[in-house]
């Protein structure tokens, strides 16, 4: 990266703005950019995930404020295998009564807040959506007091 984008991310990132995410993303190309590339733009990841297959999955949210989790895969060789950003309408769909805290966390990553409703027994976990319109949105996911998804909901508030 040139010294006038790194001078604009830096600025940016004082500023609060996550918007050098979508320069650092475009960077990270699978079966070119490395493990160590990837921290380099990223930093650490939020939460770092092994799979059966020997890869590794690097979750990198932006819950609370953002509407993104990216889910950046590594391989054996330290190479990136994929990149997929996670907070989408095919993967909330997905999500099915039955499911366990874990299952829906690997799937989506960190929620943005957690709201217990103990008249209810429920857990409410929440994540930031894109929306349209002045409106910030929500996808929800109900659990029972065991930790098993009940079922899930949107949710939506008017404003900034």
């Amino acid at each position: 990266m040139n010294r006038f984008m790194r001078l604009i991310c830096t600025l940016a990132s004082l500023l609060g703005i996550a918007g050098c995410d979508v320069v650092n993303m475009q960077e990270i190309k699978p079966g070119v950019t490395t493990g160590y590339e990837v921290r380099d733009r990223m930093g650490a990841p939020n939460t770092e995930w092994r799979n059966a297959d020997g890869t590794v999955t690097w979750e990198y949210s932006r819950q609370p404020e953002g509407v993104e989790c990216f889910m950046i895969t590594i391989g054996s060789d330290n190479v990136v295998k994929a990149v997929e950003q996670v907070i989408t309408p095919a993967n909330m769909a997905r999500i099915q009564p039955g499911w366990t805290k874990e299952q829906v966390r690997r799937l989506l990553g960190k929620q943005r807040s957690v709201e217990t409703f103990r008249l209810k027994n429920e857990e409410v976990w929440d994540w930031k959506i894109p929306t349209e319109q002045d409106l910030a949105s929500y996808f929800n996911v109900h659990f029972d007091i065991n930790g098993v998804v009940l079922r899930t909901s949107k949710s939506h508030k008017v404003g900034p």
